[in-house]
């Protein structure tokens, strides 16, 4: 496949009106229903770029900036910032508005990998995307650096050399209490 598509033939957005059987116990929007409609929003932009089924690989960077109110409107928008072979990552940003005084904040941004699987639930190669503008290009780039992030620290700490005691200094300086056998 060498097809390309750009960004924006994929950009979803959808706005909900935040209920109070959205709530948690403190009466704030529930961290769970936003991530829910947040991997409906990545399923949906994913597979409009992928034209196919996908499946959430996995999240990154999920903060909570802001709390969400009962009665605020509530909207997600969308992007493929980056494709591979299979997958692609999809950039979420979250804003809320009070709709009587019109005041927007934004509320958290995230990045879900989905990939793309076929009828018999194979992962299926994506087409390419087409950046058309310095955003998209730092999106696209952002993504890179969040990836080899990743696998750097996945390298350092899972590898067989990984040794906790040239570590210990580090965690002098926070709040736990190291008491380890003395062969450990």
């Amino acid at each position: 496949m060498k097809a390309y598509k750009k960004a924006d033939d994929s950009r979803i957005s959808i706005s909900e009106l935040m209920l109070p059987s959205h709530s948690n116990f403190s009466g704030k929007i529930h961290g769970g229903y936003i991530l829910n409609l947040m991997d409906q929003i990545a399923f949906a932009c994913a597979s409009k770029h992928s034209k196919t089924y996908c499946v959430t690989a996995s999240v990154d960077t999920v903060d909570f900036l802001s709390p969400i109110e009962v009665g605020e409107l509530v909207t997600m928008k969308a992007s493929v910032n980056f494709v591979g072979n299979t997958s692609m990552v999809v950039g979420i940003r979250v804003e809320a508005e009070n709709i009587q005084t019109g005041v927007v904040k934004h509320c958290n941004s995230s990045y879900f990998t989905m990939v793309a699987k076929d009828d018999n639930g194979q992962s299926m190669e994506v087409a390419g995307l087409i950046l058309n503008d310095k955003v998209e290009v730092k999106r696209f780039l952002k993504a890179i650096k969040r990836m080899e992030t990743k696998k750097q620290r996945q390298y350092e700490f899972d590898h067989e050399d990984f040794s906790h005691t040239d570590y210990l200094p580090i965690l002098k300086d926070y709040k736990v209490r190291i008491d380890l056998p003395d062969n450990f």
